[in-house]
C-alpha cells in the first residue's frame, strides 16, 4: 500500500452517519465539540459555517463537503448574526433520521457524521491537517463526491439489507476523496508526512520506508533512491516532515509494532523480530521512547482492555 493508505489502514477509521439536517426559513444552530474527524455535505441549498478561532465563515453550497479536524466548537446558519441554539436537542428529536429546524420547507439539507481513530495513532492524521478542510462542488474532485452523496444519501433514506455497512464504506470513500481533493488545491498544504506526500522525491523515500519497514535504511540509500544527495535530502525531508529520515522510520516501525502487540498474537520478541530488531532489549527501548511505556506493559494492557 501507499503510505497515505498504510496510515488509514493503522489508525482504523471508523465511520458514524448522524442523522441528516432539514433546515428552512431562518436559523442557526451551535455545535460543541466532538472527538475524530467530523464531516458533512450539502445535498441541497445554501447555509454558513463558522467555526471558532476561524476568522472567515465559509459559504457553503449543495455539493460542497468539509472535514472538521480538531474539535472546535462550531456553527451551521442561515444567517450567522441570528443567536444560534443548541444542536444536540434537535438531533436527539430527530424523525426518520432528519432533524428539523427552522420551518419545514427543506430548503437546506445536510448530511454528515464523523470518524473516530485509534486513539494511539489519531494524532499521526489528525495533528497534519487545518482545522477545516472544505472541499467545493466546483472542485476537480467533485464528480466522485457528488457521486457518494447521492449513493450515501439513498441508503440512508432508503435503508435495504446492508444499508449501515455501505454507509460506511461511502463514508470512507467521501473522507478520502476530500482529503485527495485538499491535496489538489491551491490552498496552504498538510504539514508534515502528509503534506511530504506531494513531493515526488520525499514520497518515493516514505513510500520505501513504509513498503520494507524491517530493513536497515541508511540516509545515504533513501537519498540515492529519492535521486538527491545525502545533504539535500536530509535537509529537504526535515524541514518538510519535521524530523530526521530515520526518525521517522523508527515511529512508524513503532506505531506498526503497537498494532502487533494490541493484536495479542504474537510476542515482543517475534514484534522486534519482525521490524528488523535483532534484540529484544533494543527494541524494548526504542518501543518505550516513542510510545511511552516498555512493549510488555502496552501488550498487557491492550490484553486486559479485552478480556471479559
Amino acid at each position: 500500500m501507499d503510505p497515505f493508505s498504510d496510515v488509514l489502514a493503522l489508525l482504523n477509521p471508523q465511520g458514524f452517519i448522524s442523522a441528516r439536517l432539514s433546515a428552512g426559513g431562518d436559523w442557526a444552530l451551535r455545535f460543541n465539540g466532538y472527538e475524530g474527524v467530523k464531516f458533512n455535505a450539502v445535498l441541497r441549498g445554501r447555509c454558513w459555517l463558522a467555526v471558532d478561532g476561524i476568522a472567515e465563515p465559509i459559504a457553503l453550497q449543495a455539493g460542497d463537503c468539509y472535514l472538521l479536524t480538531d474539535g472546535r466548537h462550531y456553527r451551521l446558519a442561515s444567517d450567522l448574526a441570528l443567536d444560534a441554539k443548541e444542536a444536540r436537542p434537535y438531533f436527539e428529536r430527530a424523525v426518520a433520521g432528519v432533524a428539523q429546524v427552522g420551518d419545514d420547507t427543506g430548503e437546506v439539507m445536510l448530511i454528515g457524521g464523523r470518524f473516530a481513530f485509534d486513539a494511539a495513532h489519531a494524532a499521526m492524521l489528525v495533528d497534519a491537517l487545518p482545522p477545516v478542510v472544505h472541499v467545493p462542488a466546483a472542485s476537480e474532485h467533485a464528480g466522485v463526491i457528488q457521486w457518494v452523496l447521492s449513493r450515501l444519501a439513498e441508503e440512508v433514506s432508503t435503508p435495504a439489507p446492508g444499508s449501515t455497512l455501505m454507509a460506511e464504506h461511502l463514508a470512507h470513500m467521501l473522507f478520502v476523496q476530500a482529503l485527495r481533493a485538499y491535496f489538489a488545491s491551491a490552498g496552504p498544504q498538510p504539514v508534515g508526512w502528509l503534506g511530504a506526500l506531494s513531493d515526488p522525491k520525499l514520497a518515493t523515500a516514505l513510500g520505501l520506508m513504509h513498503e520494507e519497514p524491517a530493513r536497515r535504511w541508511t540516509v545515504d540509500a533513501l537519498a540515492a533512491a529519492a535521486g538527491m544527495s545525502r545533504s539535500s535530502f536530509a535537509e529537504r525531508f526535515k524541514a518538510a516532515v519535521g524530523v530526521a529520515p530515520l526518525d521517522y522510520l523508527l515511529r512508524w516501525r513503532m506505531r506498526l509494532a503497537a498494532r502487533a502487540l494490541r493484536g495479542g498474537r504474537l510476542t515482543v520478541s517475534a514484534v522486534a523480530l519482525s521490524l528488523g530488531y535483532e534484540s529484544e532489549s533494543a527494541f524494548s527501548h526504542a518501543f518505550k521512547r516513542v510510545m511511552g511505556c516498555a512493549p510488555k506493559h502496552f501488550k498487557g494492557a491492550a490484553l486486559s482492555a479485552v478480556t471479559p
